[in-house]
């Protein structure tokens, strides 16, 4: 059995569409490097990370803003949007203004979204809601119909054309009108005490994702093809798709990821704003 020290670094993968671009020279031999993927949903590899059982990996945003003295974020890496997301929606049977003191179904894979959307619903719109929990496409195969949907990631995609709920509001769209920046969803984190014991490993793996966003964003126009290939979207949708994605984390990113963090802290999500503490690469 390996060792902590000799084993491959475990790097989190976002089991969402919107990261192939990052992942697929990975994951097909591109680009090769010491490292186990383990893939899950953003609130799965958030509780990974936390449990010490990751070393590098994608999460919400959210979790980071938790437990900053656990993590590092990886620089110049994230995902986001500068407007519509496309694959984080709110799904309503009535316009969002009349959803106060409603119920709101939302899915137990997001921690991100869940805190935006109460946000715009508060902060921005001025109504309260109440949430449950639930799988939103069990349910409406069942014959239910919430009120309105959370959903993100492929259900969002799958769901968002969806007959019984004609008002959509897009969670990145929204943000951005309201706040006027850019929203990131997920950011890509390093553990401390993994850097603290395997410093060259943590290092050679951020810089690993690095070098495969960039092939990913330019090859996009192949990674449309592989992805469309078995998904509801056709290759001209889902190139919109990926194209409306931001996968860097500038300065306009880091001031929308503040401002967030910031309005989290307002509404008492979390005790504080973190401060941003980034992975050395040089």
């Amino acid at each position: 059995m390996p060792t902590p020290s000799t084993r491959p670094i475990r790097l989190g993968r976002i089991g969402y569409l919107n990261v192939l671009p990052l992942h697929y020279p990975l994951e097909t031999g591109v680009l090769t490097g010491d490292f186990e993927l383990v893939a899950g949903s953003p609130a799965e590899l958030n509780r990974l990370m936390d449990q010490g059982l990751l070393d590098l990996s994608g999460c919400s945003c959210i979790e980071y803003a938790r437990h900053p003295e656990k993590y590092l974020i990886v620089p110049g890496l994230a995902i986001g949007s500068r407007g519509p997301v496309q694959s984080v929606l709110l799904l309503c049977r009535t316009r969002p203004e009349d959803l106060d003191g409603r119920t709101i179904l939302v899915s137990a894979q997001t921690h991100t979204s869940a805190a935006l959307v109460d946000l715009l619903l508060k902060s921005h719109i001025g109504v309260t809601v109440r949430y449950r929990t639930g799988d939103a496409t069990a349910l409406l195969a069942a014959g239910e119909r919430p009120e309105a949907i959370l959903c993100i990631g492929d259900e969002a995609l799958n769901l968002r054309r969806h007959p019984d709920y004609p008002v959509r509001m897009d969670l990145g769209e929204a943000w951005r009108q309201w706040t006027g920046q850019p929203f990131i969803f997920g950011l890509w984190i390093a553990s401390r005490e993994a850097l603290r014991t395997r410093r060259a490993e943590i290092l050679a793996g951020a810089r690993l994702l690095i070098e495969a966003k960039k092939w990913g964003q330019a090859n996009l126009a192949a990674i449309s093809a592989v992805a469309a290939h078995n998904s509801i979207l056709s290759e001209p949708e889902m190139r919109s798709y990926f194209d409306g994605l931001v996968y860097d984390l500038g300065p306009e990113e880091l001031d929308g990821l503040t401002l967030f963090y910031g309005k989290l802290a307002e509404a008492g999500v979390i005790g504080s704003a973190p401060e941003l503490a980034f992975l050395p690469l040089g």
